[in-house]
């Protein structure tokens, strides 16, 4: 019998247990370590009652290792709630109370103890809850090792948040082919650090992997791949292992290949179920990446990835081991949370009565945004609803009825630290910011996709410290924001008053700095309602002496979060020059930009049709049809648009700029010849 929805949230206060662990051991709090042992026994009294209400008191005391930040979990079950708490900080949610210490009391020694009151409410009943986690684990009076998870929504929980070692193992030609040098163990010992639970291991078998009928791995690759996992779990990192490329390049033929893809299938899972079948529970299973298959689309690929997944959870659960009960990921086709693509792996799932399975999707935003294409430039209304209701339909299919999800890859497409404006800073970190916070309202746990655009695993240091602190720091809680991030002063124009709106997602604001100095409220900026206005006396000294580019960086603060940049920045109207190139190589354009930064390109004919690849929009997609070199100055026209050009027919170019200037440039192709003339 498939277990109910009421007993999976019952379980789910183990689930927001563990996931408070991983985040106080792993960098984002100090905190008692992953083998520390641990213990607590807790005495719970209701102090006074009356009809509807009730007042209680807590005491906690730790019996085991010394702790510096706790959090105690506990489930009603007669539908309290907790009204008003003191001594300690609410983060109850729903049916499941969760209370974290306070500054004063966060650190518990051996023996120590500390007390929290509340005011309750009740119907019906008010029956004291059952059962207390302290950290986790199971307050009982016992002292041992962390309890190990009770099932997939614990251990999913636990996971969060989650980071891919991408474009590495699952690299075609080798695991360095790709660019990123090999993994260590030092590598995973910085991810840990960072704050990161889990890692997601994307494996590519196939160019290791021998002919039929036996499909033989070969044993360097599974030594290898079993290596990296040694180091992850002797971390403290969860470890989510699976076919990555695969998919696409034999799996996807199931159609027309039925057998042999299968027999291969089922042969490679059998030799890596019994490679890793008595590794600790730490080690997950996903059946493959972002199921595709050849010639069926939509609802006509869905028999095709529920044979896959049902073929991938038989084998690994009839090896043995501890893979009787090892968590087992299984993605939606195409790992996409459309409706249609929930349902039947909703529906598969309840079939199998196994609590150790948890469902995978993938979301790397709005496409048109997160690739910066159709005009998509900002973190507007539209990409904001799509990520909502993304993640509410997985919520409300899968996790409301007691199966975990896994958002297994999220980013942006088109973010690169070769090219970090293609898609605007500020604007990708209110995607960042937004995606972590709905991921909590809808309880999901994600693993962020890095194929080293965000972490150098070169020099281990992150690429960005701001966006990685935005990550960091997100997971667990919200970030103020403003309308932009950028106030541009025209160098030869009067600076006057400029204004921006504030996006306080619900914290509180607390003023503005430059270089660890607060602005003067009244003098330097004010605020009416959700306006925030620089006054032109402080833009003017913030500027200096008025250089292109960036003059000063104002930081926003909030009550919570990463503080919000502000970038005061001089331009002028950029200079385009005439240019001459051909078809087969990138064509440049000789660019003045004084300062300011391009938003996107808008490609034309005459006759009002679009030039480019992308033809069902004149917005062409920046990185895939044009690109920028600051440094080198010029705009450069990649070949995949100049490609599409019509013979003879002059294109009109219109380079949007973030400043606000609109310039138009046209180019004309004549066989493969391209001239280029600025307007």
């Amino acid at each position: 019998m498939t277990p109910t929805p009421v007993r999976r949230r019952r379980l789910r206060i183990g689930v927001l247990a563990a996931a408070t662990v991983a985040a106080l051991t792993a960098g984002l709090f100090t905190a008692v370590g992953a083998q520390a042992a641990q213990g607590c026994e807790i005495d719970y009294k209701v102090t006074g009652q009356w009809s509807g209400g009730f007042n209680a008191n807590v005491e906690v005391t730790n019996l085991g290792d010394p702790i510096d930040g706790w959090a105690l979990e506990w489930a009603w079950p007669d539908g309290q709630r907790v009204t008003k708490l003191w001594s300690a900080k609410d983060e109850s949610k729903a049916d499941a109370a969760k209370v974290e210490g306070l500054g004063h009391n966060a650190k518990l020694a051996t023996g120590g103890s500390t007390s929290f009151g509340f005011t309750g409410s009740w119907t019906g009943a008010n029956t004291a809850p059952a059962e207390f986690r302290l950290n986790g684990r199971l307050c009982d009076g016992t002292v041992g090792e962390p309890s190990e998870w009770a099932d997939a929504e614990e251990q999913v929980a636990a996971m969060q948040p989650g980071w891919n070692i991408g474009n590495t193992l699952d690299a075609l030609g080798g695991e360095t082919n790709w660019g990123n040098p090999m993994i260590t163990e030092e590598l995973l010992q910085i991810v840990r650090a960072e704050g990161y639970n889990s890692i997601r291991l994307p494996v590519t078998w196939d160019e290791f992997t021998g002919p039929a009928p036996d499909y033989t791995i070969a044993p360097e690759r599974m030594e290898r791949v079993a290596q990296v996992v040694d180091w992850a779990l002797a971390n403290d990192l969860q470890v989510m292992l699976n076919l990555h490329h695969d998919s696409w390049m034999w799996l996807d033929e199931l159609p027309n290949d039925h057998d042999n893809v299968m027999a291969k299938f089922e042969s490679m899972w059998a030799q890596i179920a019994e490679r890793f079948k008595d590794y600790p529970a730490g080690l997950s299973f996903e059946s493959n990446n972002e199921p595709q298959f050849v010639g069926k689309e939509g609802d006509a690929g869905e028999p095709y990835n529920e044979e896959l997944n049902r073929a991938f959870y038989d084998v690994v659960r009839a090896s043995g081991g501890n893979n009787a009960d090892r968590l087992l990921v299984l993605p939606t086709l195409n790992t996409n949370a459309e409706q249609p693509r929930l349902d039947p792996l909703k529906t598969m799932i309840e079939g199998l009565d196994d609590d150790m399975v948890a469902a995978t999707i993938h979301y790397y935003g709005f496409w048109p945004f997160t690739v910066n294409i159709a005009g998509f430039t900002t973190y507007n209304e539209q990409v904001q609803q799509d990520l909502a209701g993304y993640f509410q339909r997985a919520h409300d299919t899968l996790v409301a009825n007691g199966i975990p999800v896994i958002v297994g890859e999220w980013a942006v497409f088109n973010y690169s630290h070769w090219a970090p404006e293609r898609i605007e800073q500020g604007e990708m970190l209110k995607f960042f910011e937004d995606l972590q916070f709905q991921a909590r309202e809808n309880e999901l746990t994600t693993m962020l996709w890095d194929a080293g655009q965000f972490l150098n695993r070169e020099t281990l240091e992150w690429r960005d410290p701001y966006v990685a602190e935005h990550l960091r720091t997100e997971v667990t809680s919200r970030s103020g924001t403003t309308s932009f991030d950028r106030i541009y002063l025209e160098k030869a124009g009067t600076i006057g008053d400029e204004s921006l709106t504030l996006n306080r997602n619900g914290l509180e604001f607390d003023g503005l700095w430059h270089e660890d100095k607060k602005l003067k409220e009244g003098a330097d900026y004010t605020v009416s309602g959700d306006t925030l206005t620089f006054t032109a006396a402080a833009l003017t000294r913030l500027a200096g002496d008025r250089a292109y580019g960036v003059n000063a960086i104002v930081e926003a603060r909030f009550s919570a979060g990463t503080p919000w940049r502000i970038y005061i920045k001089t331009n002028d109207r950029p200079v385009l020059s005439d240019a001459t190139g051909t078809t087969t190589a990138a064509f440049d354009i000789p660019t003045e930009f004084k300062g300011d930064n391009l938003a996107t390109m808008e490609a034309k004919y005459a006759d009002g049709t679009n030039a480019g690849p992308a033809s069902w929009t004149p917005y062409q997609e920046f990185g895939h049809s044009f690109i920028y070199d600051y440094e080198a100055g010029t705009i450069i026209l990649n070949t995949a648009f100049l490609e599409t050009l019509k013979e003879g027919e002059p294109a009109t170019l219109t380079f949007h700029w973030w400043g606000g200037e609109t310039i138009t440039y046209t180019v004309t192709r004549t066989g493969t010849i391209v001239t280029g003339t600025a307007s």
